[in-house]
């Protein structure tokens, strides 16, 4: 997590998942990432999980993520 003025943000490597593979969810002050890629016959052929600890100063109601061209995932986050 890093700290720029009055924002948090995670920044993390999804490039090998599809959007639509890629969970993002929070849970007081955590933020979880998870992705999967399925193989054609259904088996996961490939994971991705990072969980981090947002700081206690984080406004949970202002988390918000967003997926670059290149892959990767930025989530921000408002500090109080």
């Amino acid at each position: 997590v890093r700290a720029q003025g009055d924002i948090y943000q995670v920044v993390a490597d999804v490039s090998q998942f599809e959007p639509p593979d890629i969970v993002v969810t929070t849970s007081n002050c955590h933020v979880t990432i998870q992705a999967e890629k399925v193989a054609e016959d259904g088996t996961i052929c490939d994971t991705f999980t990072h969980k981090c600890h947002l700081p206690e100063d984080t406004d949970p109601l202002s988390v918000s993520c967003t997926l670059t061209e290149a892959g990767m995932l930025v989530i921000t986050a408002q500090r109080r």
